[in-house]
This record gives structure tokens, sequence and C-alpha cells, in this order.
């Protein structure tokens, strides 16, 4: 039975890599440091023979190496996103502080690391759907808002350059829009996330700019299936996929189809907010994102199975469920308070 670590376990991608792997038979040894992760997604885990937990920052090289020196293979999804709003300074060094952390170990071990890169990388290339040979055209330093995927671009480097240097294999992922139950319901969960509570709410959707750009948004199962064949797969190995859908959905539509799966009683409020509006440096979006995934259908045997419908569903079900709760719990203190 193999061993496979996984940095981010808590988070939602991490956790439903977790359940599934945990399913499939494996060893898992979850990592997380909960500041974004939640111990409720991994909590049904806690306790079984075959899973693990520390509570670690990946930035803690002596305390990761020793947790992670054991593990046949490293999953390393643990990240800081987009600074929408601000805090480039940790999505830019916790992403490059932790990545490096874990391929020194990995090159002590020479064991296999698949890496989690974004779409984001693509940045301003205009020429969709994007192949995994097509250029990274990042925006200009002054806009802090690329400083994610710049993150991640160093990540891909270091990535290589260690297997280079070190003669272990790594594999690079780059993912499309996941989402599903467990998702962040802020911003760092996408916009999906936050239009399903603004409308369960009857709020007003806040939609960044003219709504016009475009996304490719992938159900997590379809997600974790691309994960699950890098990890087993030596195809794999040296490689960079994408995995996600090639269905593209602009923003406003995505409001509009998530207004109608709710099937709540009041009329769609939308609120544009400019751009301008973001604190600190300007912000850039990108128009369009489409991966062409050709490459991992072809030598991984994979590709999105379930429609953008179905999956929106089932994660309404699922956040429906979470605000009703929410909801319970203000009344209790409210209460409690009388």
């Amino acid at each position: 039975m193999q061993e496979i670590a996984i940095t981010g376990c808590a988070g939602f991608l991490g956790s439903h890599l977790t359940d599934a792997l945990l399913e499939k038979g494996y060893r898992v040894i979850g990592i997380d440091n909960l500041s974004m992760g939640k111990i409720e997604n991994i909590m049904h885990n806690i306790g079984k023979f075959n899973f693990q937990f520390f509570k670690i920052d990946i930035r803690n090289f002596s305390v990761l190496r020793d947790v992670l020196k054991y593990s046949d293979i490293i999953v390393h999804l643990a990240a800081y996103k987009i600074p929408r709003y601000g805090k480039a300074i940790e999505t830019l060094l916790i992403n490059s502080e932790g990545t490096r952390n874990v391929l020194e170990i990995a090159s002590e071990t020479k064991r296999k690391v698949i890496l989690a890169s974004t779409s984001d990388v693509y940045g301003k290339n205009p020429n969709v759907p994007f192949h995994e040979e097509s250029d990274l055209m990042m925006g200009p330093s002054t806009v802090a808002r690329w400083s994610y995927a710049v993150s991640k671009l160093f990540d891909e480097h270091l990535g290589f350059a260690y297997q280079d240097a070190y003669n272990f294999p790594v594999v690079i992922l780059r993912f499309f829009g996941s989402y599903g139950p467990r998702h962040h319901l802020s911003w760092w969960g996408g916009p999906q996330s936050v239009f399903i509570s603004q409308i369960l709410k009857d709020e007003p959707i806040t939609i960044h700019g003219d709504g016009r750009q475009t996304r490719s948004f992938t159900y997590v199962s379809d997600t974790i299936e691309g994960i699950i064949a890098a990890i087993e797969s030596e195809r794999a190995n040296g490689q960079v996929f994408n995995i996600g859908s090639t269905y593209e959905i602009s923003i406003l539509d995505l409001a509009k189809l998530i207004k109608k799966l709710c099937n709540t009683p009041n009329e769609l409020k939308i609120k544009f907010i400019p751009y301008s509006s973001f604190s600190g440096r300007k912000y850039e979006d990108v128009r369009r994102r489409v991966p062409d995934i050709s490459k991992v259908r072809r030598i991984l045997g994979v590709e999105p199975k379930v429609s953008l419908e179905e999956g929106l569903q089932k994660t309404i079900a699922w956040q429906r469920r979470v605000l009703e709760k929410e909801l319970k719990i203000e009344l209790m203190e409210v209460v409690k308070a009388i």
C-alpha cells in the first residue's frame, strides 16, 4: 500500500483528494496549517488506520521534512491564492517557500511530486483554447493581481529545475476553475461560491468588471480524477497537464444560470463592481480562459464528465445546507443573548 502525502489536505481539493485516495486503499499523510482549510473537511477521516493528519505550516522545513520523508508520492496543493484585495507578499512567499521545501525534501528521497499550478499562468494570452505549450503572458509587475500567476509559474520552473538536477519525477497540473462542495464561500472559492450565497440570501450579485469575461468551471470530481491519474501513471512524469472543462461561460451568464438553478422567488439583482474600486494598485482581469485538454485525454485517459448544470446543482444543494446551519447557529446565539 503506497503512502501519499497531501499538503493542503483540509482545503477544498485536498479534502476531496484525501477521500478518494483512502477509498482506493492508499495510506494518506495529510498536512495543513488550517489557515484556509477547515478541520471539518477531514474530520470524518480522523481516526482511520490509513490516515494521519499533521498541523504544519509548509514553510517549516524541518518539521515538514520529518513528516514527508517516508512518503512514496507528494501532492503539493497548499498555496495562497490571488491577492484580489491585497496580501501579495503572502502569495509570493508562501507559494515559493512552500514549494521549495517540498522539492528539497523530494530531492533527498527521490519521490515523485505532483505540483498544483493554475490556469492563471496563461495570463493575458488571447489565443484560446490554451494548450500546455502556449505562451505564458504575464501582465505588468505594477499590477499586484499577477503575483499569484507569477508565483505558480516560478513553482513550475523550480519543479522542473529540481527534477533535472536531482533526478526525481515532477508533474505539473494546471487547474481550471474547480468548484463543488467544500469550496470556500468567499472569492477565494471562486465566483460561483459567492454568487450562490448572494442569491440564497436575496442579495445583489456582485460582478467585477462588465461580466463578459469568460471562464471554464470544472466539477471537483473531475479535477480529482485528473490528479489521481497523474499520481498513478508513470507516463505523467515530467509533464504539464491542463485539468479542466472545455465548456466556456461568461461570468454574467454564470450568475443567471445559478439564479435559475437556485429557483429563488425574487428577481435577479446584479451590482457591477469596477476594478478601479479595488484597494491598492490597479487590477487587471483575463477576458477568456479555456483549456485544450487533448494531452491529458491522450496520455492519462481522463476528461470531464460532470456538466456545469449538474455540478452547480450539487454545489447549490450543499451550500444551501451550510447556510441553513449557519442561520440556525446565529438564531441560537440571539436566543442565548436574550
